[in-house]
């Protein structure tokens, strides 16, 4: 048996296994990374610290979570695609990295279909559009009539120009036929703290951010984008009921891959404990009450998702973002 499958069968057992540049396998004792492409503090950010800690106590080996926030993933996805193949390295993706940037910025510093292999995706976001609480709008109706009446009078949070946060503003501006003035920020804590301080107007956003302020009237959520009523918010409507059907964007999504090259028994592993994770009663509980939907698949299925993906963001950008 050569070196290569015996380091193949390792690595099913260990995440730790690579095989060393003289060609001899070798196992390392560092600890795993996970790296996630926004700033801490946002529910994605909690949500990966949480499958970190069931990652760390399945594998019997630490999983850190290394936050390269900014540079719509750009950053995150470039680290995750120089790591060695070898189980080390878990990354974090979602739209931005794998479906909008191809489309939304040149000399793209990876590639979403060949520097990675999908490992599977874990959730979708409900997200919602949210309003400062002191906003004189408490429907979508309402903020539509002060948004036409003054274009650009509105503060739009994004995660930065051409973000899938960034090509919803751009496309609420032109079917209301106005505009809205785009205030970037690294994550969604901070997106949360623009609405606090009054920084920004409004935002779209996973509901999950605040799902510990719901009741203290400090954000307002006026839409979710969900396919039927939320039943922890259950006075708020959805996108269609609210006019908003029209939107072709896909659902927010994230997922996991790894480096390019990495062994099948690897991304096999992960993508079995990661399902197993994924329907620990304590998990399935934490999720639901931030506004989270899991749905994790095999790495086959992922694949196919994201190619799908890709598409709906090429027809997005393509017919509605603004030239950059």
């Amino acid at each position: 048996m050569n070196c290569v499958r015996i380091c193949a069968l390792a690595v099913s057992l260990s995440l730790a296994a690579f095989m060393g540049a003289s060609g001899a396998c070798a196992q390392t004792q560092g600890p795993i990374r996970l790296i996630v492409p926004i700033a801490p503090g946002s529910v994605t950010d909690i949500a990966a610290r949480l499958l970190a800690k069931h990652l760390s106590d399945r594998l019997g080996q630490t999983v850190i979570v290394i936050n390269r926030a900014g540079g719509n993933t750009i950053p995150a996805a470039v680290e995750c695609a120089k790591s060695p193949p070898d189980g080390t390295t878990l990354c974090v993706v979602n739209p931005d990295t794998l479906s909008y940037n191809p489309f939304t910025t040149p000399n793209l510093p990876y590639d979403p279909q060949k520097d990675f292999r999908p490992v599977t995706n874990m959730y979708f976001v409900i997200e919602g559009l949210l309003a400062r609480g002191s906003l004189p709008a408490n429907s979508m109706e309402e903020l539509r009539a002060l948004a036409v009446a003054k274009p650009d009078a509105l503060n739009f949070g994004t995660l930065g120009p051409r973000s899938t946060t960034d090509t919803f503003r751009q496309w609420l501006g032109q079917f209301w036929k106005t505009s809205f003035v785009a205030i970037p920020y690294k994550g969604g804590s901070e997106i949360i703290n623009g609405l606090l301080t009054g920084t920004i107007d409004i935002a779209r956003i996973g509901v999950g951010n605040i799902a510990g302020q719901l009741n203290e009237g400090k954000i307002k959520v006026l839409t979710l984008r969900s396919a039927k009523r939320n039943e922890l918010l259950p006075n708020v409507p959805t996108m269609d009921e609210a006019g908003l059907s029209s939107f072709r964007g896909g659902r927010p999504w994230w997922g996991i891959v790894v480096p390019a090259g990495t062994p099948d028994p690897i991304v096999q592993k992960l993508n079995a404990d990661i399902a197993a994770i994924f329907k620990q009663p304590d998990v399935v509980d934490f999720m639901k009450k931030q506004f989270l939907d899991i749905d994790v698949s095999s790495a086959d299925a992922f694949a196919d998702f994201l190619k799908k993906d890709r598409d709906s963001a090429e027809y997005m950008v393509k017919t509605y973002q603004m030239a950059q």
